[in-house]
């Protein structure tokens, strides 16, 4: 069965009568029905709400859609507030903030989403890989040959992605629109490379720290014995 990720706890849930609900909701007298002043009518339009309950922390996720054409913009997340994942505080906060903002505002304007997202990816590379440039095409340029090529053209993508809410097209009749779908991928890539770059390297110097430990203790124990 298809599984689903809480945004609470992290843990990856099999979706069941255990674990999800879904509810209908509509100006409605009776399922499929309003009444129209004259007598009950077809209504096309509702909005489904979705509840998870996590079997691991026992939170509730709470998703709504709507369903028929009066409802089509309805589609968002309403517990919790933001999708963000909460990212250890050795990351600075600007850049959760920024982060987090994005998650925030998806649904709402995706095209506001990319900027932050594009705006989280300027501070990750200013502060990751200390490139101190103001213009984020330019950093983008020093970064290559440091990280992965087909990592560095999926960053310029964010830029170029980014760049559509944070600049006016020279037509301004010229509408480029970002929709909530590409907006969350973009988020994706965020937290793909904060667990890449912060995360990781978090980890590795625990690690490595661990084995120097480690090595300092039988060498002293090494010593009592000579």
């Amino acid at each position: 069965m298809p599984g689903f990720q809480c945004p609470y706890c992290s843990m990856i849930m099999t979706v069941s009568e255990d674990t999800q609900v879904i509810r209908d909701a509509s100006f409605e007298n009776h399922p499929g029905e309003y009444f129209n002043g004259h007598g009950y009518t077809t209504e096309p339009s509702c909005i489904k709400i979705t509840f998870y309950k996590c079997p691991n922390c026992r939170q509730y996720t709470i998703k709504i859609h709507g369903t028929g054409k009066s409802v089509t913009d309805v589609n968002t997340i309403i517990r919790p507030l933001s999708s963000a994942k909460q990212f250890p505080d050795y990351i600075p906060i600007a850049i959760r903030q920024d982060y987090e903002e994005a998650c925030a505002i998806v649904s709402l304007s995706p095209k506001s989403s990319a900027t932050l997202s594009r705006r989280c990816l300027q501070g990750m590379i200013r502060d990751f890989w200390n490139i101190k440039e103001s213009n984020l095409a330019k950093a983008i340029e020093k970064l290559n040959g440091k990280i992965p090529p087909q990592q560095w053209i999926v960053i310029d993508g964010i830029r170029r992605i980014g760049n559509i809410g944070a600049h006016m097209e020279k037509d301004i009749n010229l509408i480029v629109d970002i929709e909530p779908d590409e907006a969350n991928k973009l988020i994706k890539l965020i937290e793909h490379l904060l667990e890449h770059w912060y995360v990781n390297r978090h980890e590795q110097e625990l690690l490595y720290a661990d084995i120097i430990g480690i090595d300092e203790s039988k060498q002293a124990e090494r010593k009592k014995t000579e």
